[in-house]
């Protein structure tokens, strides 16, 4: 949008070769546009929609000055960040929920092939893991996983998790919704800073 202000005067010094125009550093931008609106209003221009929208998004977030646009810009940028961060965390969140659930299912479903198999004498238990061989993996499996996740905690609190789960859920879509207004915005800053 800097770029397109102080081409502003580029595009009047061709009009207008005997007329210098230099934009002052404190002019004020919802000014600038309301004259371009009403210069641009009867020449059928394309860019009067674009000049209307920035007209009024200047003047709903009350910037004034190219000082408080970069100010905004910074801002909006600093948002995303920040909120990118924070969706980024919530979906890892999310994924450690998601294997707790999922370990401790397996954990559940398998502990009582592995009782019988840990009870037999080791004469018969070559043969009884032969047969058992994919339940007992996911037992030792989900076993170690959750000794490392758990820690010292013996307690499995899957009803618990699932509830976080949708609590985390709930919170990524808000998240994603944020972004996708804060990229709007960019999309918005994007078109100041290429004109």
């Amino acid at each position: 949008m800097l770029n397109w202000i102080r081409g502003i005067g580029k595009e009047e010094n061709t009009e207008n070769e005997n007329t210098k125009f230099t934009l002052p550093l404190k002019e004020n931008l919802q000014s600038i546009f309301e004259n371009l609106i009403r210069e641009n209003a009867d020449k059928n221009n394309a860019d009067l929609e674009k000049y209307i929208e920035s007209y009024q998004l200047l003047k709903e977030k009350n910037i004034t000055s190219i000082n408080q646009l970069k100010e905004s810009i910074t801002d909006l940028r600093d948002k995303n960040y920040k909120t990118t961060r924070a969706l980024k965390d919530t979906e890892k969140k999310i994924d450690d929920r998601i294997q707790l659930i999922d370990q401790s299912e397996k954990y559940l479903k398998n502990k009582d092939t592995y009782q019988v198999y840990a009870k037999l004498k080791k004469s018969k238990q070559e043969d009884f893991y032969s047969e058992h061989t994919a339940e007992l993996i996911l037992f030792e499996s989900a076993k170690k996983y959750l000794k490392e996740h758990l820690g010292e905690s013996k307690t499995l609190a899957i009803s618990k998790w699932k509830s976080e789960l949708a609590t985390l859920k709930k919170e990524k879509k808000n998240l994603y919704s944020q972004i996708l207004e804060i990229r709007e915005e960019v999309e918005q800053a994007k078109w100041y800073n290429n004109i």
